[in-house]
């Protein structure tokens, strides 16, 4: 279960509970509670495991970006050498293995930035849903404790 439905769960179990006379707090069961908790806590590593994937995605794309630039780096360096026997040709290849180059970079700077905007944008998610569940549970376990801002009967 999404560990914001957990949570709301929980909100709900408090917001059912049974009011205690003359006072704000609110009796739950300890087991239920205890239950929700333990859901929550199974979900964590899911989002962990995705956190994970997505780093490993990033270096994979990263790692093959690298290896397909070192491809194209050898193959304008084995094409300059075979077009060096003539000056003119060599001018020629020497320009573009530049370009072949520069294109590689280019491609590979593309390729990076793009996983790494991908993978801040994933962790981003995450951090915004475990912000929601923290402040959720911080005031589920205020309301427990009867630190409620409500204005008592």
């Amino acid at each position: 279960m999404d560990i914001m439905a957990l949570v709301d769960k929980l909100e709900d179990l408090i917001a059912d509970g049974r009011k205690l006379p003359l006072t704000s707090s609110v009796m739950v069961s300890e087991q239920k509670v205890f239950d929700i908790i333990d859901e929550i806590r199974a979900s964590f590593p899911d989002e962990i495991k995705q956190a994970r994937w997505i780093v490993k995605e990033r270096q994979e794309m990263l790692d093959e970006a690298k290896k397909e630039a070192g491809k194209v780096i050898d193959e304008a360096q084995q094409r300059a050498s075979s077009l060096a026997k003539e000056t003119e040709i060599v001018r020629m290849a020497e320009g573009q293995a530049d370009e072949i180059m520069e294109n590689a970079k280019a491609q590979e700077r593309e390729i990076r930035l793009g996983a790494e905007d991908y993978a801040d944008e994933m962790l981003a998610n995450l951090e915004v849903n475990l912000g929601k569940l923290l402040t959720a549970v911080q005031r589920g376990r205020d309301r427990l404790q009867g630190k409620t801002n409500e204005p008592r009967a």
